[in-house]
């Protein structure tokens, strides 16, 4: 294979030899928001409320949808904390997912209707 150089690059030394490497782009930091509404807010929202204590699988698969995932998500072991984790990670909302898991495990309606009120208000 042949490379084949131009009259004006021939022979020529480069001009501005690179010294140093480009850095990466500044990381931007965006303003984490707390949920707009608490965990205990469960009266709020009395439809929510009622069925997040009557039938919560059917809230779950609700919230699933609503975010965009598939209604059975919820069925799945581990997918309402991975719910729970991804609307907090799109809408900057602080926590971690040790506090994600705990919600779901303690107080697993109280959550779900929290991620329910949550879409709710920023649809």
């Amino acid at each position: 294979m042949q490379f084949e150089m131009h009259d004006n690059v021939k022979g020529k030394a480069m001009s501005y030899p690179v010294t140093s490497q480009p850095q990466g782009a500044s990381s931007y930091q965006c303003q984490l928001s707390d949920w707009n509404t608490t965990l205990m807010d469960c009266c709020s929202d009395m439809p929510i409320c009622l069925c997040g204590t009557f039938v919560p699988l059917c809230l779950a698969c609700r919230i699933s949808d609503d975010f965009g995932e598939c209604c059975g998500t919820p069925c799945l072991p581990g997918s309402l904390n991975s719910l729970r984790t991804g609307m907090r990670e799109r809408y900057h909302i602080q926590g971690s997912i040790a506090k994600d898991w705990a919600a779901l495990t303690f107080c697993l309606p109280c959550a779900l209707c929290q991620m329910a009120r949550e879409l709710k208000i920023r649809e």
